[in-house]
């Protein structure tokens, strides 16, 4: 067991970020999904195209096939037919001719060329060309334009996306193997908590963590086991763990463990588990416990608000991503401008929220959401980044150049 928890100070995001990546198994189980029912699963082999696309020399636009050779003079050329999609034309082209071909019609053999029809013009004796191009191939997409036959288009560890499943589509695939979903088990701490739709009693406040976490683990397209909320209650909670790990592969609580009377979640897991770490030095989201619970991982997650989404953001779905078999997606950080003065301590790197706009003259410039208060969760609401400032930093004044993180597919 790592004791970093009466360790002197506290771990660094990036140390936190590798004990993770360090204790996090994947999962290795895998389904066979049909491609319909696809979309935001983990793909646990890479797919080769079976096919060409398109699989025929086809035409990009509505107008004549044909021999590029036989338009040297302005003679007109009879129409041999037509090549619609799906209805093509059968046989050769005969010699000085055309045939008529509309987008997506299947070249006819013996046509290198399709003219399209605004420089054409209908005559008694066949079709009369006004325009043509100076080489053969124009206005043809040719067969494996799109996706070469054996190309590889996806690897293992791709998450499908909408736009996917379309190109899946258009190679004939109607299933494919991915890896099963996560199975995560939720529940938040504390005697103050109401769910939402109840009516507030003096010092109570709404549950609004559990909704929040539960809404990202579904964009990672997670099996979300809701356990509620659980009171102060060092045997509940012991009671609860206990069944989470029973029933998922990770366990996610919020509230609880920090170093307050009634913060007995970090106890249980001392007592049924083991601590890994715990106090990340970032802001907002210290209070960061992970650990193994059993047959599951463990994330306790800060009970302020905005530390909990953070924390989650920055530290836990990295590593389910890890567990998942996903391939990680680059992290979006740019340098802006900051627009307002940003106060903050140096010892921790900081996540302040903030708001990223590219003015008229083409300049990247960000600017708080205000109060940065761990719980002031309006401010991940209006905010579309985090302004990122390392632990040395001792604030930031107007003008200054400052490091943002564009928010991903969970938080926009």
């Amino acid at each position: 067991m790592l004791d970093h928890c009466n360790a002197p100070g506290l771990i660094s995001l990036e140390k936190a970020q590798a004990l993770l990546q360090k204790h996090i198994t994947p999962i290795k189980e895998t389904v066979d999904r049909a491609l319909a029912e696809s979309l935001g699963f983990i793909l646990a082999d890479s797919v080769v195209s079976p096919v060409n696309v398109p699989s025929h020399d086809n035409a990009s636009m509505d107008g004549y096939a044909v021999r590029l050779t036989e338009l040297a003079s302005e003679q007109a050329l009879p129409v041999a037919g037509e090549s619609f999609a799906g209805k093509p034309f059968t046989g050769t082209m005969p010699e000085g001719c055309c045939v008529r071909i509309m987008t997506g019609g299947c070249i006819p053999e013996g046509a290198d060329t399709v003219i399209m029809q605004e420089y054409a013009r209908k005559t008694p004796k066949g079709i009369q060309f006004t325009q043509w191009p100076d080489a053969a191939g124009a206005s043809i997409r040719p067969m494996g334009d799109d996706i070469q036959c054996g190309a590889c288009i996806f690897k293992q560890g791709h998450k499908i996306k909408a736009q996917d499943i379309g190109l899946l589509a258009a190679m004939g695939v109607s299933t494919v193997s991915v890896f099963r979903p996560l199975k995560v088990a939720v529940f938040s701490t504390g005697d103050e908590l109401r769910q939402p739709g109840e009516a507030l009693r003096y010092g109570e406040i709404y549950d609004s963590n559990r909704f929040a976490i539960k809404a990202m683990l579904s964009k990672m397209n997670s099996e979300v086991i809701d356990l509620g909320c659980i009171p102060d209650d060092p045997q509940r909670i012991r009671e609860a763990l206990a069944q989470a790990n029973e029933q998922a592969d990770v366990v996610i609580t919020s509230g609880g463990v920090s170093v307050g009377e009634s913060d007995y979640t970090r106890d249980a897991l001392d007592e049924m588990g083991e601590v890994t770490f715990w106090k990340i030095a970032i802001k907002p989201g210290k209070p960061f416990t992970f650990g193994k619970l059993g047959d599951s991982v463990f994330f306790g997650l800060p009970g302020n608000p905005v530390s909990a989404l953070v924390s989650f953001q920055q530290l836990a779905a990295p590593a389910l991503r890890v567990m998942m078999n996903m391939t990680t997606p680059p992290v979006r950080e740019i340098q802006a401008t900051c627009q307002t003065p940003l106060k903050k301590h140096p010892g921790r790197k900081e996540f302040q929220r903030g708001i990223c706009e590219i003015t008229d003259t083409g300049q990247i410039t960000v600017s708080t959401t205000g109060g940065q208060c761990s719980g002031i969760l309006h401010s991940m609401g209006v905010a579309d980044c985090y302004i990122v400032l390392p632990e040395d930093n001792g604030g930031v004044h107007v003008g200054d150049s400052v490091a943002v993180q564009l928010f991903d597919e969970l938080l926009s």
